[in-house]
Parts: structure tokens; sequence; C-alpha cells
């Protein structure tokens, strides 16, 4: 199928948030606050069960106060923080203001990294004249990541969940994102790593390629190994 469109999933596609430890770490330290080694790892752990870092380890179990704030997390930036900041005071931290501070670590640009082919494989599609998208499931506006890791200028349209009221696997966030790259969805693909949400593509008429949502030291040519440019009208 000759591609004149790509549309990509942001978080275990194109980036990675950071560690549990990695963010708790620099959130205590902007927070000015010490703790002792075994309680750092114990609250490591337990956020990691708790599910309280987006694009993170999800929740073992979301308590029942939070299911329709789950349900919907990411249909309004509301939803989102009260979510994860819900999942997150499921563990009994020093620091009261930190539950937030947390959520609000999370949306920096420090805390995403991008994976080692993503330039590469959005710039050589931009260069043969693709038009490029971007899709998420979100709460939050992630252009500036895109902005300070050097990415957005790849970009020509993001369509994100939180700012349209709606989720993938909707396929109405897929046609949106179709409409504003200018292209039918049967010449378009779209890239994720969830096999639901992502999916939800195909019911347009895309094709849909996977990843594997992997730490990034762990997927160097994820995105490389689609062979996407091969595709290229």
């Amino acid at each position: 199928m000759p591609i004149k469109g790509a549309l990509f999933d942001f978080s275990g596609t194109l980036f990675r948030i950071e560690s549990v430890r990695s963010w708790l770490a620099a959130t205590l330290a902007e927070r000015g606050v010490s703790v002792d080694e075994a309680d750092f790892e114990r609250y490591v752990r337990e956020l990691e069960a708790s599910g309280a870092l987006p694009g993170g380890p999800p929740p073992q179990q979301v308590p029942g106060r939070l299911a329709t704030a789950w349900a919907s997390r990411d249909e309004s930036a509301h939803r989102h923080r009260e979510a994860f900041t819900g999942l997150a005071r499921e563990v009994e931290l020093p620091d009261p203001g930190l539950y937030d501070a947390l959520y609000d670590r999370h949306r920096t640009p420090d805390a995403w990294c991008p994976y080692p082919d993503a330039a590469e494989v959005l710039a050589s599609l931009s260069d043969r004249g693709v038009a490029i998208g971007v899709v998420s499931n979100i709460g939050w506006d992630l252009r500036p990541v895109f902005r300070a890791h050097g990415l957005d200028a790849y970009v020509d349209a993001y369509v994100l969940s939180f700012e349209h009221g709606i989720q993938k696997p909707d396929a109405r966030l897929f046609h949106t994102a179709c409409t504003l790259l200018g292209h039918h969805p049967t010449d378009v693909v779209m890239v994720g790593d969830d096999r639901h949400t992502d999916a939800g593509a195909s019911a347009l008429g895309c094709e849909v390629r996977f990843v594997q949502h992997r730490p990034v030291d762990e997927r160097p040519n994820g995105l490389r190994e689609l062979g996407l440019a091969a595709g290229v009208a």
C-alpha cells in the first residue's frame, strides 16, 4: 500500500516514560524531601503496583472509588489527573504535596525519552512527503515534549483524546487525524503499541502496524523494522 500519511501513538511508540524509580527520585529532589533507602524502595514498589505513573506499569487493581474516572481518564484533563493522583494516593507518601508533584513531573519533557529510531523514521517519512500525525489517549498537551526533543518539526497534526472528549479505539479520533492530514484512511498507516486501542484505525480502512511496548534500551530498531519508508509512494 502506498503510504501518503502516517499516524503514530505517543507513549510506548515514539516515546517512553521514565521508570517509576527515576520519576519518584526526581520529584523528591524537586520538593526537597529526603527519605531513607528502605522507604524509597518501598515507595517505588507500591507506586509501581498502584499504576500511578501514566505510561508506566498498569495498576494491579483500580479502587472502586476511581473506577469511573479510570474508565474515561483520557477524555478530559480533570479526569486524567483525578485518576492518576488517586492511584498515587493509595501509597502513603511522606509529603502530601508529592501526589500533585508526581503528576506534574510526568508531564515534563525530562520525564520522556524518544525511542532511538524515532527521529530517523519521522525524518525519513517527512522528507518523502508523507504527512505525519500523532494520535494519543492522553490527558495533557504533549506538544512541548515533542518540541523539547526536536521531533515537533516532523508532525503535521496532533489529535489528543482530552481535546476531543473521546478515546481510542473510537474511530472518530482516527478520522479526525486523517482529515487533518488531508488523506483518505486507506492511504494512511497507523503505528502503535496497543492492539486494542490503536487497532481502532482499522475500522476506517487504515493499515495498522505494531511495535512492542518496551524500555528504550531494549527496542532500538522497533520503528525502523516496520519498513515504513518502503511503503512510500
